[in-house]
């Protein structure tokens, strides 16, 4: 058996408030900071902490644990050129886009960026990875990322993962019992103990 604890970063600087920020290297606030040293209290053993590449996620990583393991794979969606534009300025500039967007966020493939399909490709790759390479490893990444991964452990339609509540520093445990994925938590404030 094995247990991946998926943790969404902590809260971003006031920066990204607003914006589409998937690839931007935004830091965390300082209300993110103590969120994530708080959060290093509740976290259970592990043996490894891997984080995505990005400034948000890799900040809430070193105060969960001194030593981190980097994953490109574990980045959020890329917006390609919407990338730090502010979402009401894309609602006027492109209008059809925006409206795809809102209406099928998982089928929109942004100009010079990702699909969810790219995003949900690559996140379960590096997830299986972890899961192979540690018995407890706490993975530090992104929203899209963590959707990415229970749609994909529960079977549930790509279209519905917008349903699923994820709140900054929240944590979702996946364990494999003989290669079968068993959601433990969705979005908690901490874990349960792990079981045999």
């Amino acid at each position: 058996m094995s247990r991946v604890v998926l943790v969404r970063h902590c809260e971003p600087d006031e920066a990204a408030r607003g914006r589409c920020y998937g690839s931007l290297d935004i830091g965390l606030s300082d209300d993110g900071r103590r969120h994530a040293r708080a959060l290093a209290e509740r976290l259970p053993p592990c043996d490894a902490v891997w984080t995505s590449p990005r400034l948000r996620a890799r900040e809430t990583a070193e105060l969960l644990a001194a030593t981190q393991h980097v994953d490109d794979d574990l980045r959020e969606l890329d917006f390609g050129e919407l990338e730090g534009r502010t979402f009401d300025e894309i609602a006027v500039t492109q209008p059809e886009l925006y409206r795809t967007w809102m209406e099928t966020p998982t089928q929109v493939r942004f100009p010079g960026g990702e699909s969810y399909a790219d995003l949900k490709s690559r996140a379960v790759r590096s997830l299986e990875r972890i899961h192979a390479a540690h018995r407890t490893a706490v993975v530090v990444t992104h929203g899209g990322v963590i959707r990415a991964a229970l749609s994909a452990c529960l079977g549930i339609p790509d279209e519905a993962v917008f349903r699923i509540d994820l709140e900054y520093g929240g944590m979702t445990i996946v364990e494999r019992v003989e290669g079968v994925p068993i959601v433990r938590l969705v979005n908690g404030a901490s874990a349960p103990p792990m079981t045999d």
